[in-house]
């Protein structure tokens, strides 16, 4: 049995590892609540269902996990059964939480550091006893953006990070406006590397221009977001399209608004 021990909150990155798990070993090998738990049934007695003989109990260190006596009660029960050899007892940080002092002689996987991809990749080699690296796509995304503001004063754009730091923050800021119609800013004045380009092609085919905008230095973390202003020139009203994100050296995602 695989037991997850999270907060609810942290469901947006917790559910992709359970999915993957569940691919791998069988729904009924991984004790997840939201498919454990049904309607009807008693939640301290599933848990402790749950916890009666684990192999492995992953703990998705957070700072909403580390306040929840419930998540505290499945842990330290996890970690008592690992001092007597019952099982073993994992802890993947998922935010920038300092972990308990209890578990920093166990060496934990850091979601929030590495990414998501490659703290699922490491969850299923800890399980299968092996060190092989495989990555694997999921589609869950860390950054999001939203945008505010009347096109013909300016437009405000927030690109945040909801679990995890965002090592390179480099991206490009759509628009239908021709050279020249519009401007952008960078936290308010910040020096930052890029500019304006001209007739990018999506892979829809449709062909856009875009602002390159990547700060000297600095990440984006779940507590500090970029935020980016565009300022209409000539008087022509700004039209914001969306942002890329560069995931490596040949490749830009486009990253969804935030809901």
């Amino acid at each position: 049995m695989i037991f997850l021990s999270h907060n609810h909150a942290d469901k947006p990155v917790i559910e992709p590892v359970a999915l993957r798990l569940r691919e791998i070993f069988g729904q009924n090998k991984v004790f997840y609540d939201s498919w454990s738990i049904q309607p009807g049934d008693g939640i301290i007695d599933k848990m402790n269902e749950g916890l009666t003989s684990p192999k492995f109990v992953f703990f998705f260190v957070s700072e909403k996990s580390l306040q929840s006596n419930m998540v505290k009660l499945e842990w330290q029960n996890a970690l008592y059964k690992a001092t007597k050899g019952e099982c073993k007892i994992i802890p993947v940080r998922v935010d920038g939480s300092t972990m308990p002092p209890v578990l920093l002689q166990n060496v934990y996987i850091d979601m929030f550091a590495n990414g998501i991809e490659a703290a699922i990749v490491q969850i299923v080699n800890v399980i299968q006893g092996n060190n092989t690296f495989t990555p694997q796509h999921m589609g869950f995304s860390n950054l999001t953006y939203s945008s505010s503001g009347d096109p013909s004063v300016a437009v405000d754009v927030v690109i945040s990070a909801s679990h995890l730091m965002e090592p390179n923050p480099s991206f490009l800021v759509f628009v239908d406006n021709e050279e020249g119609e519009a401007k952008i800013e960078l936290n308010g004045g910040m020096p930052f590397r890029g500019g304006f380009n001209k007739g990018i092609t999506l892979d829809n085919g449709v062909v856009l221009n875009a602002f390159v905008i990547a700060p000297l230095g600095g990440a984006i973390t779940p507590k500090m977001p970029m935020k980016l202003k565009l300022t209409p020139q000539q008087g022509k009203p700004v039209a914001f399209r969306g942002i890329f994100h560069q995931a490596s050296y040949e490749e830009w995602k486009s990253i969804p608004p935030k809901n």
